[in-house]
């Protein structure tokens, strides 16, 4: 049983690549679905936890700036409807993402991955990188965006991830050192990268 963990700039076919490695291996694939796991663990709606993720915490930020009305702040403390804020956030992802690994055969994107599991040896970690004009196409192609929108949506996704990361202490995210592989999309078809990770999970299998 292998674990696959996929980090990828906005716009690198991470998604893409995942559903193809995972439909070649047998594996589950695991997106957004976390979402809803930490959500139900936290017994908070899932539309905060992405606001967690997209905002950087911003939610959380303005509870405790004031700008939100006391009495929501009074709701949303309460036991019974849960609570979450970054801390939180990044606890529950550990276990969870701990968790999905002992079970194996699991395709991970994103959500840190590459940190909270870097001990397994068990598992390969990928890194998706890509031009910008490449990655602007690509979200062109697959998500029928003008290039206008295309552009404005790798531009946002680029700053987030970079504010999200460095809000949980991390801003080497896109160093080799972290990664089993590194699939420059610009140069590579999601085929070939598809084909390379899985000869390097069947490799792996076979001499251990």
């Amino acid at each position: 049983m292998s674990v696959i963990t996929i980090y990828r700039q906005f716009g690198a076919g991470g998604k893409t690549l995942g559903k193809m490695i995972s439909a070649k291996l047998g594996y589950t694939l695991v997106d957004n679905e976390i979402i809803q796991m930490v959500a139900e663990k936290a017994k908070v709606s899932s539309n905060w936890v992405e606001s967690i993720e997209k905002e950087a915490g911003g939610k959380f930020l303005k509870f405790i700036s004031g700008v939100v009305p006391k009495s929501l702040v009074d709701r949303v403390l309460d036991d019974k409807r849960g609570y979450i804020d970054e801390e939180i956030y990044v606890d529950m992802l550990h276990n969870i993402i701990t968790r999905l690994a002992d079970e194996g055969n699991v395709v991970i994107i994103g959500r840190g991955g590459q940190y909270i599991l870097k001990e397994r040896e068990d598992t390969f970690h990928l890194l998706l990188i890509g031009e910008k004009p490449d990655r602007v196409k690509f979200m062109e192609k697959n998500y029928n965006l003008s290039p206008k929108q295309a552009l404005q949506a790798v531009e946002m996704d680029d700053k987030r991830r970079l504010n999200l990361y460095r809000k949980f202490g991390k801003k080497d995210y896109d160093h080799p050192d972290l990664y089993h592989v590194v699939l420059n999309m610009s140069k590579v078809s999601l085929e070939s990268a598809c084909e390379i990770v899985h000869k390097l999970v069947n490799t792996s299998q076979e001499t251990s």
